[in-house]
Formats: C-alpha cells, sequence, structure tokens
C-alpha cells in the first residue's frame, strides 16, 4: 500500500526538496494534496507530475489561472484551508506543514487531526502557537516531528532518551556573512552583502535573521517549547563550518555531536521514512571539517539580539508573537532600504521592550485569532511609530 502524504506549502524551498524526495519513490508514495499561494507554475508542474487530485492555492488571481488549466482527470481545486473535511476521509501517514510566517499556524493547526504524522517547518507556527498545537498533537495522538535541522538534530539525539537527563543542549550558528566583519564596520554593512550567507542557499528574510543572528533566538524559542526545557539549559555555539547541528551533554557525563552535510534533504527525508527508514546517498564522513569544528561563544557586541533571550521566561505567553512580528516588520523595512543593518537591530531591540508590548510576556496564548490579532497589531503599530 502506497504512503500517503499532504504537503501544506509545495512550492517554497522545503516543500520543493520534498518533492524531489519523492520524485525517486513515486511508486510508494501518493500525494494526496499540494497547497501554494502565488506560484500556481510550479504547482502545475508538480500537480500534473504525481497526478495529485486536491489542491488548494490561497491567491486569488492565481487560483483563477490554476482553474483555467486543463488536467486528464478529475481534480479538485479549493481557494482556502477550510476544505480539509472534503479532502480527507481518513488519517493519511504523513504530513509536512511548510508554509512561511503566522499565515502557516492555522492550516497546520487544522490539519493536525488529518495524520498519523506532521512534520513542522513553519517557526513562526512553533514560536507562537505551540501550547495551542501541542494540545491538539495530544487530543489527535498525531505524532510530531520538527524540521529545521537544528531541531531534528535533537529529535534523533534524544531518541531512546528522556530529556531530563540532559544537562545542556548546544545550538550551533555559523554566524552569518559578518561573523568576521570588525564591529566598526557594521555601520557600512549593504543590503547585498547581508543576503550573502556562507554555507545555505535560503530566501532573502532567513538570510537576514541570519546575519543578525535572530534566526538563533527564534529556534532557542522553538528547542524550549518543543523539547519542555529551560531557557538556562540551552546555548549558542558558533560553528562556521554548519557540519555540527546540535550538542547535547547528559548528566551521566556522555557528550552526544550531531552532525551532517549542509543539505536540507537529510532532515526532510528522515521525517518521511522515519517510521521505517529508508538509506540516503550523501557525501562521504568529512574528517577536515570534524578535525576542525573551530566552536566559538556569540560576541554580544555583534550579535546583541542574542540577549532577548535572557528576557523570556520558560511560560508560554503572547511576548513571543510581539518578538516575531516586529522582527518581520522590521526585516521588511531593512529588504526595502527604509533602514540600515544597525538600525535594525536597534529597532527590534526598543521596539519589543515598549511598555505595551512587555505586558505580553504574562499572557498565554490560548487561541489563534488572538495570536494573528496581535501580530497585525504589532505590525501597525511599528509601521505608525517608523513614519
Amino acid at each position: 500500500m502506497k504512503k500517503k502524504v499532504a504537503i501544506l506549502g509545495s512550492t517554497g524551498s522545503i516543500g520543493k526538496n520534498l518533492i524531489n524526495i519523492i520524485k525517486k519513490d513515486k511508486h510508494n508514495i501518493e500525494i494526496i494534496l499540494l497547497t501554494a499561494n502565488k506560484n500556481y507554475q510550479e504547482l502545475l508542474k508538480q500537480t500534473k507530475l504525481f497526478k495529485v487530485k486536491n489542491i488548494i492555492i490561497t491567491n486569488k488571481k492565481s487560483f483563477i489561472q490554476f482553474k483555467k488549466k486543463k488536467f486528464s482527470y478529475k481534480i479538485n481545486i479549493f481557494e482556502d484551508f477550510s476544505s480539509f473535511n472534503k479532502i480527507f476521509k481518513n488519517k493519511i501517514d504523513y504530513i509536512l506543514s511548510a508554509i512561511s510566517g503566522l499565515e502557516g499556524l492555522n492550516p497546520t493547526l487544522s490539519i493536525i487531526k488529518y495524520t498519523k504524522l506532521i512534520a513542522i517547518a513553519n517557526k513562526e507556527a512553533i514560536i507562537c502557537g505551540w501550547s495551542i498545537l501541542d494540545k491538539e498533537l495530544k487530543k489527535n495522538k498525531t505524532k510530531f516531528i520538527p524540521v529545521d535541522s537544528e531541531h531534528f538534530s535533537l529529535h534523533y539525539a534524544l531518541q531512546n532518551n528522556s530529556i531530563d537527563h540532559v544537562e545542556k543542549i548546544y545550538l550551533t550558528a555559523s554566524g552569518g556573512p559578518f561573523l568576521n566583519t570588525p564591529l566598526n564596520r557594521f555601520i557600512n554593512i549593504k543590503l547585498k552583502d547581508t543576503l550573502k550567507h556562507p554555507n545555505w542557499s535560503m530566501g532573502k528574510k532567513i538570510s537576514v535573521d541570519s546575519a543578525t543572528l535572530m534566526n538563533k533566538v527564534f529556534e532557542i524559542i522553538e528547542a524550549k517549547k518543543i523539547f519542555n526545557i529551560s531557557y538556562k539549559k540551552i546555548n549558542i555555539l558558533i560553528h562556521p563550518k554548519s557540519y555540527v547541528h546540535a550538542l547535547l551533554k547528559f548528566n551521566d557525563g556522555m557528550i552526544k555531536i550531531i552532525a551532517h552535510e549542509t543539505n536540507m534533504t537529510i532532515p526532510i527525508h528522515n521525517t518521511l521514512y522515519s517510521e521505517k527508514k529508508k538509506a540516503i546517498m550523501t557525501k562521504k564522513l568529512d574528517l577536515e571539517k570534524l578535525s576542525n569544528l573551530n566552536f566559538q561563544t556569540v560576541d554580544y557586541q555583534k550579535f546583541p539580539l542574542v540577549k532577548i533571550i535572557s528576557k523570556l521566561a520558560d511560560k508560554d505567553s503572547l511576548f513571543e508573537t510581539v518578538i516575531v512580528a516586529t522582527n518581520d516588520e522590521l526585516v521588511k523595512q531593512y529588504l526595502n532600504k527604509k533602514i540600515t543593518f544597525i538600525e535594525l537591530i536597534y529597532k527590534i531591540y526598543k521596539f519589543i521592550n515598549l511598555k505595551e508590548f512587555v505586558k505580553y510576556k504574562f499572557i498565554k496564548p490560548n487561541k489563534i485569532k488572538t495570536i494573528e490579532n496581535l501580530n497585525r497589531y504589532v505590525r501597525f503599530k511599528i509601521r505608525k511609530l517608523s513614519v
């Protein structure tokens, strides 16, 4: 019997990566659903290649364009995520949630009950709505695996181990394009240089987050929530080669180092074949990188945003949504060249410390609507203050 899968956000980098994996195993996998926002042309290629019978495309113009296309078989085309109950009659085997941004939170929550296992690549969903997602996962007995390389590495390392036996977790960061840039030259940083990540090929937004190390702040928050561990037990190590993704020190004195090449295919492949392991072709062990791991502590003068972690309480709160929304809005301004790199860092810190935002540290998220409304309000407020 074929493994039944669905992909939320199949035209993004993570979604396309999974598509390429499935291409090599087409005879054993059936794609039940693909979704996209604007990229209907890529979605069309994927749909025809796998003869997918259910499509959701949320952008109105792209939906209209897609509807005009002809297919050699019957296909159901929807324009929003309220159609899940029309698509899924029984639980399928695997779903990848790879919609970027907070727009992915509601569909991720809504689709949990329709799958035996969900792999989530949407960091905003986990950061802002983990307590809600976790409740739904437990209610529906749906297994969850994180996709991000650092969190998948932690998940992999903790198989047959209890989180209670962990003394310390270390997540690695490459340091981005400005690791070796003198602090006095940060004032002259150009956008084009910010987007040149030394190890990974990423979208513009995540490339900026990597340059400021904000992405690592988000990953620390994710790790805390997913693995239910105190912030005090999680640290960041700068590791320029990006070969090691996580390091765990256990309270019995043992240390685990999880490494793999800088290729997202590896964690994605392993989430798809988590129940029944399947081999994957990879490069030989890189002894040169293992011999020169070059771990470093974080330079807080260069990367002051990492200090945000020390301001977070272990209890879930809406303040995490404030951080995500603030960063999203200001990165957008930076990408549009309205603010400089230095201003981006300064303003993130300034705005999340506004009195009207700090109060959200004491409010627990309990509804998706509350998170979505707060996200919109924070972004509106920042635009207003930035005029």
